[in-house]
C-alpha cells in the first residue's frame, strides 16, 4: 500500500504529467493500491494498478500473459512474471520514474509465474523450471546489478508454483506442485501418473532444505500450488487435483516448520463449489482468515483460519485475484470485476480489461 501523501511526494514528474486528469485525481484521494496482470479487450496483455475505489491508475504493457506480481517497498520496485512456461519478467517503478525493465530467464529455465524480493530489497527470487531435468528452482537476481542473475536454489521439488517468505525473513516456503511440464509441449502435463507434490522450506541464505512436506500417497494427484501466511506463521496452501474427475478430495489446507501438515475438512458442498481447483490464496491484514479462489467455480471462499472452518462465501465468475484491504478482502475476475468480501468495505468495480489469476496489494514501509 502507499499512502496518498508519500506516493505523490515521490512520484515522478513525467508519472504524474502521463495521467488523465481523472486518473491523477483517483490517485490523489486514493488509500490503497493494487497491481495485477491483465489482460485487454484487443487481446494485448499487460500489469495495471488500481485504487481501492475502482480507478486506473496506470498500466505496463507486456509481451506476452503475465501471471503475479511481487513488490519491494525498499527497492520501490515491482515485478510482474511471465505465465508458464513464459521466459520473461518485467521489472517496473510504481510510481513511474523509470521505464520498465525485461529480463529473459537463463538459458534451459523458464519461469513460473511466482516470485519474491529479500526483505531489504537487494535480491529477488523466482520459481523457474530446470526443464531437462524435471527439476524446480529458484533463480536469484541482484538487484543492484540490474537484476543480474547471480546463482540458483533447488527446490527440491518438481513444478515449484508459488514462493514465499516467511515473517522471519530467512525461511522460503516453496509449492512444489510435482508436475513435469517441457516447453517443447506447451503446458502439456507430463507425469500425471507418478506425480509428487510437496511443500518445502528452503533457507535463502544457502539453499539448504529445513524440511520436505508431503501429502498421503493416495493424494499424489492433488498439486500444491498456492499459499498465503496466517497470524501464527502456518503456511496456508490450495490445491489444484489432477485425479478422475468423480473425486473431491480436500483441497486447502496448511503446514508448519515444525513437520505439521494437514488438510482441513470443508463441507461437501463447498468442495463442489471448488470443482477441484483453488487458483489463489491470501491471508487478511490481520492473518485471522484465509481467503481462497476457484475461477473453474466461480466461487469466493473466506476461512476462519483459527477454527479452520467457513466464514464466508462469494459467487464471483471466473474470480480468481484476492488481496487483503484494512477489513477484509477484494477479489478480481477474467471478467474485469472487482468487489469486496468477508467484512470489505469495497463496492463492486468494472474495468475494461480482464485480471489475471493474482492481485497484489502494494505496501509501504508503514504496511496497512
Amino acid at each position: 500500500m502507499w499512502q496518498r501523501r508519500a506516493f505523490l511526494k515521490a512520484a515522478g514528474a513525467g508519472f504524474l504529467a502521463s495521467l488523465v486528469p481523472q486518473r491523477a485525481a483517483a490517485l490523489a484521494d486514493a488509500e490503497l493500491v493494487f497491481a495485477s496482470a491483465i489482460q485487454q479487450k484487443s487481446g494485448a496483455y499487460g500489469a495495471a494498478l488500481i485504487t481501492e475505489t475502482g480507478k486506473l491508475v496506470a498500466s505496463i504493457d507486456l509481451p506476452a500473459r503475465g501471471h503475479d506480481v511481487t513488490f519491494s517497498p525498499i527497492a520501490g520496485r515491482a515485478v510482474v512474471f511471465a505465465r508458464q512456461p513464459g521466459t520473461f519478467a518485467v521489472v517496473f517503478d510504481p510510481e513511474g520514474r523509470e521505464a520498465p525493465l525485461t529480463l529473459t530467464s537463463a538459458e534451459g529455465r523458464h519461469f513460473f509465474g511466482h516470485g519474491v524480493f529479500s526483505p531489504d530489497g537487494t535480491l529477488l527470487y523466482a520459481t523457474e523450471n530446470d526443464f531437462e531435468n524435471a527439476r524446480g528452482v529458484i533463480g536469484v537476481f541482484d538487484v543492484r546489478a540490474g537484476y543480474k542473475r547471480i546463482g540458483e536454489f533447488d527446490t527440491y521439488g518438481t513444478g515449484p508454483h508459488e514462493i514465499l517468505l516467511l515473517p522471519d525473513g530467512v525461511t522460503f516456503a516453496v509449492a512444489n506442485g510435482g508436475i513435469e511440464t517441457h516447453p517443447d509441449y506447451g503446458r502439456a502435463e507430463l507425469n500425471l501418473d507418478t506425480m509428487a507434490p510437496s511443500l518445502c522450506f528452503v533457507d535463502r541464505r544457502d539453499g539448504s532444505l529445513i524440511g520436505q512436506l508431503k501429502l498421503s500417497d493416495d493424494l499424489h494427484q492433488l498439486s500444491i500450488r498456492h499459499m498465503a501466511v496466517d497470524a501464527r506463521n502456518r503456511v496456508w496452501f490450495g490445491c489444484q487435483f489432477r485425479g478422475e474427475a468423480a473425486r473431491h478430495p480436500q483441497l486447502v489446507g496448511y503446514a508448519t516448520l515444525d513437520g505439521e501438515i494437514r488438510l482441513i475438512e470443508l463441507p461437501d458442498g463447498t468442495l463442489r463449489d471448488l470443482r477441484n481447483y483453488v487458483g489463489s490464496l491470501a491471508a487478511s491484514a490481520d492473518g485471522g482468515m484465509i481467503a481462497v479462489s476457484s475461477p473453474e467455480g466461480d466461487t469466493i471462499l473466506a476461512i476462519d483460519a483459527e477454527a479452520a472452518k467457513p466464514a464466508a462465501f462469494q459467487l464471483l465468475k471466473s474470480g480468481c485475484g484476492i488481496a487483503p484491504d484494512r477489513t477484509g478482502f477484494v477479489a478480481s475476475s477474467g471478467q474485469g470485476e472487482t468487489l469486496g468480501l468477508a467484512g470489505s468495505n469495497a463496492t463492486p468495480q468494472s474495468f475494461d480489461f480482464g485480471f489475471d489469476n493474482h492481485l497484489r496489494l502494494l505496501r509501504d514501509g508503514a504496511g496497512l
